[in-house]
């Protein structure tokens, strides 16, 4: 036979399988496309919102993607990607494997007798686990035996999620400097609850502070806080700007609305933080100087469009406080992430302080002034809070 007479008769056996639900998992290797870095795709089953989807992950040299597919698409997908460069595919089901190469097609014995989880969470070993934790009953994400409602699932993966980043970027911080840590903006705590669990379970004697405007909020978490024995976790009243960040190892602010998220870098800067970590919620400001100071250049095109406007208002924003960040001798990251399956992606900015380094760098600062002319900026609200 063939190779796409192979090709067929795998697709066919990989539809059957998912006809007569003893499909288990299928790979694709071997890539000889096009598509710059593609190396395969691995494919799995998963449960989403109580629906079945088709889990494609596809592997490249630098990152993977992952997709979620209906059956039907699933396959002719699996279909396109054998016509267009891969040459070898391995089908698991629990009847028998088949393996598909250039020359052949060969079955042998099943290696998986029984189908894995749908949960697309099974492998991830969890930093927040839900049994025994009080404060996740009090909160109403879990009940008294540690069950994760059905209403709560989103919410514990994405504390999970939030834990998992912070947790990563506090390890890499001596343990002597993890001693004062704020989150500003805590809301009803489910961070700062879960934050304070990670780093009490990793050895960590750190004071943990929410910062909450709502006075109800703030005496609720207080109450579960002492309820659950938990120390050195407190929650205060006030806001990004009146709240005395002196000490602070750490400071958080997640969501903080338009130029609270700066009042919260420049909390940290003057705090003389070791770790500075926001995650942006609308920008308003910058946005309001490029509709009010238009510029003629190479991007004004994008400036008869609103949604355009919006998105690079966004870009520049934050792309300007990583670069005061910098200036104020912090090195920086910022990346996308999606907190869970079934929320929109975010954007993080993550300053760590550089100590090999005395900042005010005068190119650095150059090029704040160059990217604000360009794009007919006055002054960033963080600019402004620094005396920049």
């Amino acid at each position: 036979m063939t190779f796409s007479e192979n090709i067929l008769e795998f697709i066919t056996h990989f539809e059957n399988s998912l006809k007569d639900d003893s499909f288990v998992k299928l790979s694709l290797d071997h890539y000889k496309g096009g598509e710059e870095g593609l190396k395969s795709i691995h494919l799995r089953r998963i449960l989403i919102k109580r629906e079945e989807k088709l889990s494609f992950t596809y592997r490249y040299k630098t990152r993977d993607i992952v997709k979620n597919y209906g059956k039907i698409d699933a396959v002719l997908n699996i279909h396109e990607a054998l016509q267009n460069g891969f040459e070898l595919g391995a089908l698991c089901t629990t009847s028998f494997d088949l393996i598909l190469d250039k020359k052949s097609l060969k079955r042998k014995s099943p290696s998986h007798k029984e189908q894995p989880s749908l949960d697309h969470d099974r492998s991830k070993a969890r930093l927040i686990a839900p049994e025994g934790k009080a404060y996740l009953q009090a909160l109403g994400i879990t009940d008294a035996t540690g069950h994760v409602f059905k209403s709560g699932q989103d919410k514990f993966r994405q504390i999970n999620k939030y834990v998992e980043i912070l947790g990563g970027l506090i390890k890499h911080i001596p343990a002597d400097k993890v001693k004062k840590i704020v989150d500003m903006g805590a809301g009803k705590g489910y961070l700062t609850f879960a934050l304070y669990d990670y780093l009490a379970g990793a050895g960590f004697q750190a004071e943990v502070i929410g910062v909450e405007y709502r006075a109800d909020l703030v005496d609720l978490c207080n109450k579960i806080a002492a309820d659950t024995g938990y120390d050195r976790l407190k929650f205060a009243e006030g806001t990004v700007m009146n709240f005395d960040c002196t000490d602070a190892n750490i400071v958080i602010a997640l969501h903080a609305c338009d130029t609270a998220t700066d009042d919260a870098i420049f909390k940290g800067i003057q705090a003389g933080a070791e770790l500075i970590v926001v995650a942006p919620c609308c920008h308003k400001q910058i946005r309001r100087e490029m509709e009010g100071y238009p510029v003629q250049n190479e991007l004004d095109f994008l400036m008869k469009y609103g949604t355009f406007v919006e998105r690079q208002a966004e870009m520049v924003t934050d792309g300007l406080r990583a670069l005061i960040l910098e200036y104020c001798g912090y090195s920086t990251k910022v990346f996308e992430f999606i907190s869970d399956a079934h929320t929109p992606k975010n954007v993080m900015i993550v300053g760590t302080r550089n100590h090999s380094s005395e900042g005010r760098d005068p190119a650095i600062l150059g090029k704040i002034k160059s990217t604000k002319s360009f794009f007919g900026i006055d002054q960033h609200h963080l600019e402004r809070l620094l005396g920049i």
